[in-house]
Formats: C-alpha cells, structure tokens, sequence
C-alpha cells in the first residue's frame, strides 16, 4: 500500500505549528506548537489521537532544533518522520507572487524563488524558508510540497489585481494584489458549497475570514474575483492590530509633519493599529465585555470594525451580481455572534437576514444561521487550513503529477 501520512508544517518567525494526518480518512494522528524558539523560555506542546497532551519546557535554539524534538515526539507515539508512511510533508508558504499558482514540489528553484519574494512578505518568506530547508535535512528523500497562501487569489482579473499606479514602476517591483489565507477561504468555499448540496462551480460566495488577520473574498463558481488584502496583509479590513485600508497620504504626512522613519510607521500600521490602535484591545470577546459594560471606545473601535466589514459585503455583492451564500470562518468569524449579526444588519432588502436563535448555537460543524428560504444564505464554517494544506500535498504527490 502506498503511504497515506502527510506531515503539515506551518512555520513562524519563533513557532512552529504542525499536524500528522492520515489521508486514508483525513484523520490526526498528532497536533502540536512550538513556541517561543531561539529563547529560554521555549514550549513543545504535542497531542497525540486519542491520548493527553504532552508539554515540554526550556530552552528550543532554533527551527532545526524545535522540529527535531517535534520529531522524536512523534516518534514517542510510534509516528516517526522515519516511517514509511509518511508520503510527504506539506509546508505553508505565505507568498508565492505570480510565480505559484498551485501546490508545488520544492526544488532548489522553488527555493530560489521564494526568497526571491522575501521583500514582498519579510515577516513571512524567511521562516517558511527555514521550515522547509530544516525538514528537507532531516528527510531528504521525501517530497516537500509548498502551498502557497496567495494562490488561491491568482484567479483575480487583472482589473481586481491591479493598481492604478504607473504601469512600469508597478512591473519592475512586482507591486499588485494578491491576497492571503488563500487555504482558508478555498477551503471554506468549497466547504460552503456542500452545506448548501452544490457543487463549487454553481456557486457565487463572499468569505469572510475574521481572526486577528482578517480578509474577505468574492469567489464566483469557484474562483476567485476580487480579496481584500494586497501586495501586504495590511490592505483591507479592521484587524486586530492592522489598520486595514488607508489614504496612502497618512504615511507622507507622518514622515513629513509627525518625523516618523518607515521602520515607525510600518510598526504603527501593522502592530500598533486596527482594533488595538482604537481601544487597547484586539481581543474581540474583551472588546464586547467592554462594549456590554458601557466603554464608549471599545463600542467606537467595535462599531469601525464593523462599517469596514459592511462596506466589503456590500462592495462583494456588487462584484459578484449574485450570491448564494456568505461564509464566516476564523476565530472571530466562527465564535463572535455580534459580528455576524451586526455586520448583516439592515441588508435584508439583498436577500440576506440572521435568525438569532441559529446565530446564538456554539458548534464545531458548518451551520447556516439564516432564516428558512432566506434569498442568500448564511453560514458558519470553520476553517481548516492545515487539512487543506494535507489535502493539497497528498494529491500532487500521489498521481496527479508534479507541478513546479
């Protein structure tokens, strides 16, 4: 029998996620964070199927050093990246530009290019690199797949994915938009579409991934037409700590009035804004106990949050011409009832409505929270990316050939 184990890595500037899957049914076999790496205080915490949560302390060097105690905690478990069960190991990359545009096998070109990328995604690129190159040493043999954040948004068309900048200047430094949580919004496009008994391609969604990053998409038959985030995850919606959409002008009057460098203001947009900017929060279950208690600038920075998400709603629409569904997922999206209800209030004369008991309903499945025969439905899907991620890797690797 040919091996059904995939291996799914996310790898952060000091964490590394990771989840063991079995194919054969999509089932874990292992879940597990490294955190704080390179620092005193590091934490393994590893959760075999079926068994208690293991937590190791102290200090974790670097990424070769956190996946080799990842692998031998694995190996406790009897799942070592030694097995021949394992068919690959599936790594999140966030930025693959223009270049990947499906998951693709990691060659030294692949590499190459995503380095190459490193300015576009500086935060990113440089730990997704070390992820793969420290897996690639300790399993040479084995296919490593990269599946790339933004590529499930290079189906935009170049009238969504363009700027309205100089053409050439925009061409020699690879500035566009193109998205991210591309594994998030195609798996929950496609998990929307079987909650409602259709096939991807009959349906026009809006997906809302709403977490500290948050993003939105309009994805018509499948494919999508237009995402909220650009060149950057800054461009779009209120985040936690991103100020979303911007007069580009800010950032000259803080240079020139305010005697910010560039290093200041990128900490300002992207750390330093958004929900945590506005009322010292980004936690939106604080932000709603402080809404609840009468603190008028959680309500302000909850009720900015909202208009931002509202307007995307109503721009999506208009771009799609009809939809059938709008999907919330992530964090926020999957647990924040008064999100769900404020941002779709007062749409009803689109066709989209909330029934409050359905909206009220905790749960880990996909549900729809509309009323009965609603014109546009509307669900709760919790996303899955490192199932998609699996899901992606195992099929490149095991007959549909290899893209590079």
């Amino acid at each position: 029998m040919s091996p059904t184990r995939v291996l799914v890595l996310n790898s952060g500037s000091s964490s590394l996620k990771y989840q063991l899957l079995d194919m054969r049914d999509s089932g874990r076999l292992a879940v597990g964070l490294v955190e704080r790496i390179g620092e005193r205080t590091s934490r393994l915490k590893h959760t075999p199927a079926g068994g208690e949560s293991r937590e190791l302390g102290g200090a974790i060097a670097d990424h070769d050093a956190a996946l080799k105690a990842v692998a031998e905690e694995l190996a406790r478990d009897g799942l070592g990246l030694d097995s021949p069960e394992l068919a690959a190991i599936g790594h999140r990359v966030v930025h693959g530009g223009r270049s990947f545009t499906e998951p693709t096998v990691i060659d030294e070109r692949v590499l190459a290019e995503i380095e190459r990328l490193i300015p576009v995604a500086p935060l990113h690129n440089p730990a997704n690199l070390t992820g793969i190159r420290t897996a690639q040493a300790l399993r040479p043999d084995l296919p490593q797949v990269a599946v790339f954040d933004t590529a499930f948004h290079t189906t935009m068309p170049e009238s969504a994915a363009r700027y309205a900048i100089d053409v050439e200047t925009a061409d020699a430094h690879r500035i566009r938009r193109y998205g991210f949580h591309g594994t998030s919004h195609a798996y929950v496009s496609r998990a929307t579409a079987e909650l409602l008994g259709k096939d991807p391609s009959e349906v026009n969604l809006i997906v809302l991934h709403l977490g500290n990053g948050a993003s939105a998409s309009a994805v018509r038959g499948g494919r999508c037409v237009d995402t909220s985030m650009g060149l950057t995850p800054l461009e779009g919606l209120v985040m936690g700590t991103r100020s979303g959409d911007m007069d580009p002008a800010v950032i000259f009057h803080l240079m020139r009035v305010g005697g910010m460098s560039a290093d200041e203001i990128d900490t300002l947009l992207n750390k330093k804004s958004g929900l945590i900017g506005l009322c010292g929060d980004n936690d939106m279950r604080e932000i709603r106990r402080r809404v609840d208690a009468g603190d008028e600038r959680a309500e302000l920075a909850f009720d900015i949050y909202i208009h931002r998400l509202k307007k995307y709603i109503g721009a999506y629409y208009a771009v799609l011409g009809r939809v059938d569904a709008i999907a919330f997922t992530a964090g926020v999206g999957e647990n924040a009832a008064p999100v769900r209800q404020a941002a779709l209030a007062g749409l009803e004369e689109l066709g989209i409505a909330v029934d409050g008991e359905r909206n009220a309903v905790r749960g880990d499945e996909a549900r729809l929270i509309s009323p009965e025969g609603a014109r546009v439905a509307v669900a709760v899907v919790p996303t899955d990316e490192e199932l998609e991620i699996a899901t992606q890797t195992y099929a490149l690797v095991n007959g549909s050939g290899n893209h590079t």
